[in-house]
């Protein structure tokens, strides 16, 4: 089995949703067996606690922010006409040939999308790079934003693809095929900046942060405050997407790549 294969597998087997309801499965299995039942009802609690805390702001918050706030948001451009390309990396997309390209991007996609289209128009002197392979069809998700650029009004001629890239490894690598050493701007969301950056670096180029799609408002710590801990489906989700970064980036420093 790849490492590709593997990663989507076990990656998010070890995020909190699934986790918590491994533990809270297993305790009701125990609860039944009669023997272990104090066991079973300790897993439970632990259960319904870990799910709790990890649909909360305060839990969430407090690990995407350190990622999201690593790089500032790219608002000058003095200096920057020597710079010929602008990547954008791919956040996911559904293939439905049934739906118009911009619906069948994921909002993260768009946000990125919009965000390079946005350098873009800056630098007019630029190309944009487009870095996706195929989700679960034929189509690459570089194809489907190249199509949602042109509907905003990009010029085809302005935009390139890089359509066979499975991570973000794999587009550092393709994209350093197409620039060579020229100097680009790297698109994609606040949390996956560090280790896109860190990667794209590894290859010898000198990416430019431009990070968008953020999650997470303001500076500083987190406070304390009795908001911080309503529970939300979207927390989950961005504890999720802070897990995905860290690992990330320890296997990659354990490979070598970063």
């Amino acid at each position: 089995m790849s490492y590709f294969v593997l990663k989507k597998i076990i990656g998010p087997l070890i995020t909190p949703l699934p986790v918590c309801l491994a533990m809270f499965i297993i305790g009701i299995i125990f609860l039944w067996g009669g023997k272990r039942q104090r066991v079973g009802k300790i897993l439970i609690v632990i259960s319904m606690l870990g799910l709790f805390l990890s649909s909360t702001p305060w839990i969430s918050t407090s690990m995407i922010r350190p990622l999201e706030q690593k790089y500032p948001a790219l608002t000058e451009f003095n200096g920057l006409p020597r710079v010929k390309w602008v990547v954008v990396l791919g956040g996911g997309m559904l293939d439905d040939e049934n739906m118009t390209a911009n619906s069948q991007l994921y909002d993260s996609s768009v946000s990125r999308l919009v965000e390079g289209i946005r350098i873009h128009h800056r630098l007019p002197q630029t190309k944009l790079i487009v870095s996706g392979g195929p989700a679960s069809g034929q189509t690459s998700e570089a194809e489907v934003m190249a199509g949602t650029a042109s509907l905003i009004g990009v010029d085809r001629q302005n935009i390139v693809l890089e359509k066979t890239s499975l991570d973000t490894e794999d587009q550092a690598i393709l994209v350093k095929n197409i620039i060579g050493n020229d100097d680009l701007i790297l698109v994609t969301s606040a949390s996956h900046m560090p280790r896109s950056m860190a990667l794209f670096k590894k290859q010898g180029m000198r990416p430019i942060a431009a990070p968008t799609d953020y999650k997470t408002r303001g500076q500083g710590q987190v406070r304390f405050r009795i908001f911080n801990f309503y529970p939300g489906a979207r927390h989950i989700l961005m504890i999720e997407m802070a897990m995905h970064e860290y690992l990330g980036m320890v296997w990659g420093k354990m490979r070598g790549r970063i």
